[in-house]
Formats: structure tokens, sequence, C-alpha cells
């Protein structure tokens, strides 16, 4: 007996012809824009989509899974007498994105009835920005080189192939090194720094300082201070030294909020408690960073920072005992010694890297002193800054010098006074 159509099937119905003009709009606009004769436009889209969404209702209204195949190869064979024609036609332009397009929009419709209305929205979307976004994507493609591509590998081989064989217990006495938390933790830091990266390969290093500064920060912030250091000795770019400086200012404002991202991430309870102190070094960093860059006298195009794919096995090793170095050190102290060794812990850390030392406590405050945690993250971060002033001092030229170690002690000294108020 054939149910009653009731209103979350007009729904679905409803759901599935939008999924179907979504598509079909952005096909319709690349036909005219090419003057492409291939087999689809908005109509068409809206049919294949419903056509699918058929399929899917009888299917549950029969309760015969081979109605939905039966509709599903009836779509497909206008699509490859559409795909026939168009090689007939132009021969040297081939291409199966309308029609790989068509068969998914069919599926799409068919999901829909089967009750992942939500899923087919979000795939639908997914959808038209794969084809309203060909020459982003080309252009991305073009910019990246076998390297970037090995990186990419090497990520995904170290997501779903190293994470799953980890143990999830801890594999020391002191129950402070679980192998699958930690790689975990780095992959997470991995995936920060590549974001970062590939911000910097689409847009451009050269597009400027203040871009430069942002992505690169999300890398490294260090290796940031280090090249616009540098390069505010040279002949060239002596005049954008307060550009080169708002560009320093921005990667270590970047740094801070990274600070708070990872917190979230392993441990939300502790969020509230790190805010006030690293949001304000974030606000000191970035208002700095907006006065220098006003003073600056053009654009301040640089050659940009020497960043590497940030994503290496060998480097996530590395990472991974210099963090397990750290977890291991932090429980040893937090056993045998009182609050102040944890606190000459961060500050050695500090003087490397913030990363490690901001996860570990994080996972310290879950079970520990909140308080501590919170303190020995601020102090890293504090150390941070003033090697990475330091080698403003040293390395920078006297314009750039002055107002980045005036805006490093207003950080320094912002940060501190949250933390001693909160």
């Amino acid at each position: 007996m054939m149910p009653a159509v009731d209103v979350e099937a007009v729904q679905n119905f409803a759901t599935a012809v939008l999924i179907g003009a979504l598509v079909g709009i952005e096909r319709e606009r690349h036909k005219r824009e090419h003057d492409d004769q291939t087999i689809g436009g908005l109509r068409t889209f809206i049919l294949f989509s419903l056509i699918g969404a058929l399929g899917g209702w009888l299917t549950l209204a029969l309760d015969s899974t081979w109605i939905l195949a039966a509709v599903l190869l009836a779509a497909l064979a206008p699509v490859l007498a559409g795909y026939v024609l168009s090689a007939r036609h132009e021969p040297d332009a081939l291409g199966l994105t309308t029609e790989l397009a068509a068969i998914a929009t069919t599926l799409l419709g068919a999901l829909v009835m089967l009750g992942y209305r939500e899923l087919a929205v979000g795939l639908g979307v997914g959808v038209a920005a794969v084809l309203a976004y060909k020459q982003p994507l080309h252009g991305l493609v073009r910019k990246l080189d076998r390297e970037d591509v090995y990186a990419g590998l090497r990520l995904l081989i170290a997501t779903f192939i190293v994470l799953p064989l980890l143990p999830d217990e801890a594999v020391d006495p002191w129950d402070a090194l679980e192998p699958r938390s930690l790689w975990m933790l780095v992959l997470l830091i991995s995936s920060l720094s590549l974001v970062g990266y590939v911000a910097t390969r689409v847009l451009g290093a050269h597009r400027g300082i203040p871009l430069t500064g942002l992505t690169g920060g999300l890398v490294s912030s260090t290796a940031v201070t280090l090249a616009f250091s540098r390069q505010s000795r040279e002949t060239a770019y002596q005049a954008a030294a307060p550009a080169l400086a708002s560009g320093i200012l921005l990667a270590w404002c970047v740094m801070f909020v990274r600070v708070i991202i990872e917190v979230l991430v392993v441990n939300r309870a502790l969020l509230p408690s790190v805010l006030a102190p690293f949001a304000t070094m974030a606000v000191v960093a970035a208002v700095a960073a907006w006065v220098l860059r006003g003073r600056a006298r053009d654009g301040g195009s640089t050659e940009g920072v020497p960043l590497r794919n940030p994503f290496s096995l060998t480097a996530a090793i590395k990472f991974a005992v210099f963090f397990a170095a750290v977890l291991l050190l932090v429980k040893l102290v937090q056993t045998y010694a009182p609050a102040s060794g944890v606190y000459a812990v961060a500050a050695l850390a500090g003087t490397t890297d913030v990363d490690a030392i901001t996860l570990s406590m994080a996972r310290y405050a879950q079970a520990g002193d909140a308080a501590v945690a919170v303190n020995a993250i601020t102090i890293a971060a504090v150390t941070n800054t003033l090697i990475k002033a330091g080698m403003v001092a040293t390395l920078g030229s006297a314009a750039m010098r002055v107002p980045v170690l005036l805006a490093a002690a207003a950080v320094v000294a912002g940060g501190l006074a949250a933390l001693l108020l909160t």
C-alpha cells in the first residue's frame, strides 16, 4: 500500500529541487560563458535531482532497493548519450565534469528521500563549490610542487595509518605518555601550521608584509621574526622598516591566538583562565601592528619568508619526541618538585617552542592545578616573546628595533598584568 504524501515528503522533494537548482545554475552559467555543448543546464539538473528523489521515495514506499538501482541506471543513459554527442561535436574538449555532476546530483536527490537531507544539502553545496571554483582550484594545483604533494601524502599516512596503530594507554611508569594522544596533538600542531603554509602558497607571500606575517605566523612566528629582522637591514627594505615591524607583531598575534585554539581543543575547561592573558597579548600586538602599519610609507612588499611545507614524518617524530620529553619532565616535576619547578620547565621550553608546553600543561590541568598550568603557559609565551625580541634587537635595523622592543614590552606587561588580575 502506497503511503500518504506527508509534509516531510514534500519538504524532501523541495530540498531535492533546490539541490538540483544549485548545481544547475552553476552549470548554466558555465555553458553561457564557454559556449559549451554539454548535456546539463538549470532545468536538466533539477530533473536529475528529482529523478533521484523519486527513486528514493519509491524504494521506501515499495521496500525494494532494485527500484532505486533501476532509476539510477535510467538516469545514467542520457548522461552517456550526452557525453557521446559532445565527444563527436568537440573531440578536443573532452571532459567528464558535467556528466559526473549529473550523476552526483541524481544520487543526492535519492539521499534526501532516504533520510539524509542535511548531508545531501551539505554535499550539494560542496559539488557546486567544486564546479564554481575551477580556476582557483587549478591555480592551487599549479602552485603545488612535488614536495607539497609528498607532504600531503605523509600527513594522510600519519593520520590514517600511523595513528590507529599506536597504543592508547600510557607506556611509562608515571602514566604521562600515551602514544596515540601524543600523536594526535602532533597532528593538531601540524594541521595548524599547514593552514598557514597553504594560505601563503595560495595567496602568495609577495602580496604584502601583513599577509606574510599573518599566514607565516601560523607556520612559525620565529621564522617570520628572523626573516623580517634580516630584511630590515637590507637597503631595499630600510624605508619599509615600520611595515616589517608590523608584520612581526602580526605573527606574534597569531601565535597568541594559536595558543588559545590549542587550549580550546585539548582542555576547554581551561580556556576562560587562558583567555585573559593571551587575548590581552594578542590585542596589544595587533594594536601595535596597526599603529606601525599606519606609519609605513608604502604597501611594503616583501620577498616573503622562506617557509617550507611544515609537515614531514621526520619533523613530526622530532616534535613528538620533544613533546614527550616536556610531558615527562612536567610529570616528574609535578611528582617530585613544587610548582616553581614546573615554571622553570615552562621557561626553558618557551625558549624554543610554545606549542609543546601549551599542550602538555593543558593536559596537566585536567587532573592538576589549573592555575599552575595557566601560569606555566603564560611564562612560556613571555619567554618566547623575549627571545624573539632579542632576535630583533640583534639582527634588526635601528628603525625596526625601537618600535618592536617597545611593543614587546607592552605585550609582556599586558599579559602579566592580565594574569595577575584574574
